[in-house]
């Protein structure tokens, strides 16, 4: 319905005419102190007059202060129905959270603020432009949080809500950051698997499915409407955004037990409840976030990363974590050696063999029963200190025998069935059912710098016995994704050219060779440099779906969504367009792949062509003099912000330093730059 000018400029409300020109003001006065008038700065007297100003009671502005920093999105009714939507369900609901922890730090005679910063939905940007500003969007999040932070100097403390692939991560780094402030993070939570219908992670592939013949238009419409069992949280798999909740509890920066819990329950606005008492508690034991994360919690939060079958993402993440704490940076040696000590003993999903929905994953006792696992055998730091004030060994004793663990396995028993000692495995369980150990970094002529596949997701079947995946065959070269997809789907792709039109651009059809069984997809130009690192989720959730999809392989200088499986090797560094060996593939190149998925060794070579095999020495020679077979060049669509992050991370350190904006080795690049002119 099209609105009239008199509609658009004007309304016929006669109460727009009842315009208030003054205003009482609030009643009472500041509590100033002739200290205050004499030293303080005015920006903490005109605060207070702010903190009136909005309704506060005057008697109560000297109580001491706490943040409450959220990725809040959409607009929600009190009924629960959306007014606006958000970008996911993993942030449409956590404002409930906010109010929770808000009305408790009330009650605790503190005063609380609340400030705001959405997240994206890497799940809606998938093969979109709006992918290329993923991850260099967790940068700028964290940045923007850091200043909100900064902007209100009379807090004592903050807690952080989110909960998804990036929004989560970038809280973490901002909190972490704070050096000299109490912090904790509030977990966002998860949403409900739908009672019959397919998980938001298998329903992101109906297209490709759809395309194959697999399913029909009305399964697909049907499916893609009952995807969310419930409006709030994170997705049902122990993807990225459910991955980061855990590494945050791990941490030791949430409280025990809050990663993962369903959102919009009880038990989930209790957690808020609970996390406001504990910044309180922290403020007022001197503690702060510094005390929290230390190498140990560090260390804990790569062991249980490794035995949950985590998101690869968070080899990302966790870096830049540490680097914003002041720690360390792990290294891919201490990833694969952690990797090698630690076993899986999660069955969740995008993790087999059952793969239960996240809401299991909790039920069954989430991380701190996964961590009575790991003190048995010996992998934990028990001394890190957590948020709730108490070290991780007596939050584990506390565990080991409260009423909640005791309760929440036994609903997960009567209600679903399901017993908890099978979600949350011990480790000669998980043995006898096959799990293996989580990440395995491939090096070799392609990947000189290394590469990550998540080993723990390659389909068993074709895993030989000695648990080593082996497969040789024809690269697919693609230098982007919307061609590779097209030639999964065995679709024409079109593009546009030039035709000297007045517009000066045509469409043309391109019509791809399908994909086909023992086909190696090489997807290069997508590492930072190219589009800012995008996932490629729906290639390799296509793949993991299509019955042909576990004899091909994939291999990307891009990164992977938490959700993805199969034999998909990222992060191949150097990339494509830094001079990376992957850059001169070309198709019908011979490349071989092999991954022990029990001792996480793999390798990732160029071996010659059709009737021409040679060793991978050879090969790398081969490939050294080798120009690229097609123009490498960063996607055309490539929003300039992220190529701004894409070379500020890369003079940081680059991927596998965490993809971070490290001040002082970027100064010193431009620096170096300029003297040079």
């Amino acid at each position: 319905m099209s609105s009239s000018l008199d509609q658009l400029l004007d309304s016929s409300d006669a109460t727009l005419w009842e315009v208030v020109t003054k205003g009482p003001g609030p009643e009472g006065a500041l509590p100033l102190t002739e200290e205050m008038l004499l030293n303080a700065p005015s920006g903490d007297l005109f605060g207070l007059t702010q903190n009136a100003g909005m309704g506060w009671n005057p008697a109560e502005l000297l109580r001491k202060q706490f943040l409450i920093l959220s990725t809040q999105g959409g607009i929600r009714g009190e009924d629960g129905k959306p007014i606006a939507l958000g970008y996911h369900t993993g942030h449409y609901e956590v404002g409930l959270l906010m109010r929770a922890a808000a009305e408790e730090l009330k009650r605790l005679e503190s005063l609380p603020f609340a400030g705001y910063v959405s997240d994206p939905c890497d799940g809606r940007s998938q093969g979109t432009v709006g992918m290329m500003d993923s991850l260099a969007y967790r940068n700028d999040a964290a940045v923007v949080l850091k200043r909100l932070i900064r902007s209100l100097p009379t807090r004592k403390g903050v807690i952080g809500v989110a909960t998804c692939d990036k929004g989560l991560p970038a809280m973490m780094l901002a909190l972490a950051a704070q050096k000299q402030l109490p912090c904790v993070i509030v977990p966002g939570g998860v949403t409900l698997p739908p009672a019959a219908s397919e998980d938001a992670g298998k329903v992101q592939t109906i297209g490709a499915r759809f395309a194959h013949g697999e399913i029909t238009l009305e399964e697909a419409a049907e499916a893609g409407c009952r995807a969310c069992g419930s409006p709030g949280g994170g997705c049902q798999f122990l993807g990225t955004a459910a991955t980061a909740q855990v590494v945050a509890e791990a941490l030791g920066m949430a409280l025990p037990h809050s990663a993962l819990a369903p959102s919009g329950q009880p038990i989930w606005l209790d957690i808020a409840r609970r996390s406001a008492r504990a910044v309180v508690e922290m403020e007022r034991a001197g503690t702060t976030i510094r005390d929290v994360l230390t190498p140990n919690a560090l260390h804990n939060a790569m062991v249980v990363h490794a035995a949950c079958g985590g998101s690869t993402n968070l080899l990302l993440h966790i870096p830049a974590i540490a680097f914003e704490a002041g720690l360390v940076r792990p290294t891919v040696d201490d990833w694969s050696r952690i990797n090698r000590q630690v076993p899986r003993l999660v069955d969740c999903l995008p993790n087999g063999p059952v793969g239960h929905p996240t809401v299991r994953f909790f039920l069954a006792g989430g991380v701190p029963e996964l961590m009575l696992h790991l003190r048995t055998l010996g992998l934990l730091k028990l001394d890190a200190l957590t948020v709730s004030g108490r070290k991780l060994g007596e939050v584990l004793d506390w565990w080991e025998r409260s009423e909640r663990r005791v309760r929440l396995r036994e609903l997960l028993q009567t209600r679903d069935g399901v017993d908890p000692d099978t979600v949350v495995m011990s480790p000669s369980a998980a043995r006898e059912r096959g799990l293996t150990s989580t990440v395995t970094f491939p090096v070799g002529n392609i990947s000189p710098e290394g590469s990550v596949i998540k080993s723990t997701a390659i389909d068993k079947s074709v895993v030989d016995p000695d648990g080593v995946y082996r497969k040789t065959g024809p690269a697919r070269v693609f230098t982007s994704e919307r061609a590779a997809i097209a030639a999964v789907k065995g679709r024409p792709m079109r593009q546009l050219k030039t035709d000297g039109s007045s517009s000066g651009l045509s469409a043309e059809v391109v019509n791809l060779a399908p994909i086909k069984e023992g086909d190696i997809i090489v997807l290069m130009c997508r590492g930072p440099l190219g589009c800012g690192m995008e996932e490629t989720y729906q290639i390799t959730s296509a793949l993991r779906y299509l019955p042909f999809g576990k004899h091909v392989a994939l291999i990307t200088d891009a990164r992977f969504s938490g959700v993805s499986t199969g034999a998909c090797i990222g992060h191949v560094g150097p990339e494509a367009l830094d001079g990376g060996p992957i850059g001169k593939l070309r198709d019908g190149d011979l490349i071989r792949i092999e991954i022990d998925t029990r001792n996480l060794v793999g390798s990732l070579n160029f071996i010659g062509t059709p009737g021409h095999e040679v060793s991978p020495e050879e090969g790398a020679k081969i490939l050294a003099e080798r120009q690229p077979a097609v123009p490498l060049h960063c996607d055309p669509n490539l929003p300039p912000e992220t190529k701004l992050w894409a070379l500020l991370q890369r003079a940081g350190g680059g991927t596998w330093a965490g993809c971070v904006y490290d001040v002082d080795k970027i100064a010193a690049a431009l620096e170096a730059g300029m003297d040079k002119r």
